[in-house]
């Protein structure tokens, strides 16, 4: 695979300057075309091969308050295997993001958990936030579209709104795009898809505690 993009410095160039400058001055950001084509192919490939026992239903809420409400939600899930290349290759770049924004930011992520998401035909996901109410551990979201040839006619935006209810962003997810933004900050929804929609989610923690145990717990 192509070497993945690599801090190089405060200049446009740099990708890692690019996140980081829209995350500081507006809390979410939006950004394609810089990880190899290859390893975004290698990803939709990998979790093309998954078949439906690797799924499960996507539940809301957390610990003793989890439940499945598909009028909620619709889409399937299932945590990646960080052994695989391809997942190893994207994580590798998700480490070298976290220590730039940690050195320039100061948000203190301590790590970062991942899943594959797969939205089937009508699926969507009503307005929520990322973090979950009374555990702040989820700090900032990162979303990787994996949909070769996405049109617009396919539906399955990405609405993002401020905390006064107002869309500041629509996205399409379109092959290799990716979002990232403040999950405790930014409610959204992903609308009805009409086709088969796929991505690569992910959130960056913090440690709520001075140990190296998580608090909350995954």
């Amino acid at each position: 695979m192509n070497a993945l993009p690599r801090a190089q410095g405060p200049y446009d160039g740099d990708i890692y300057t690019r996140i980081i400058q829209s995350l500081r001055d507006q809390g979410y950001c939006v950004v394609s075309d810089f990880l190899p084509t290859d390893l975004i192919q290698s990803l939709f490939i990998d979790i093309k091969k998954l078949d439906n026992s690797h799924f499960k239903t996507a539940a809301i809420g957390r610990h003793d308050n989890v439940l499945v409400n598909r009028f909620v939600r619709g889409d399937r899930i299932c945590w990646v295997d960080e052994d695989n290349t391809s997942v190893k290759s994207y994580l590798d770049w998700i480490e070298s993001l976290r220590l730039r924004i940690n050195r320039e930011l100061y948000l203190g992520l301590f790590d970062f958990e991942c899943m594959y998401a797969h939205y089937p035909e009508g699926a969507f996901y009503k307005k929520h936030y990322d973090a979950f109410q009374g555990e702040s551990n989820r700090k900032l979201s990162v979303i990787l579209y994996l949909n070769p040839a996405w049109q617009h006619h396919d539906g399955g935006e990405l609405v993002v709104y401020d905390k006064h209810d107002n869309i500041i962003e629509k996205v399409t997810p379109t092959f290799g795009k990716m979002v990232i933004f403040l999950s405790e900050e930014f409610p959204h929804e992903v609308l009805a898809t009409h086709r088969s929609r796929y991505s690569l989610t992910g959130w960056f923690r913090i440690n709520n505690t001075s140990g190296i145990t998580l608090d909350p717990p995954a």
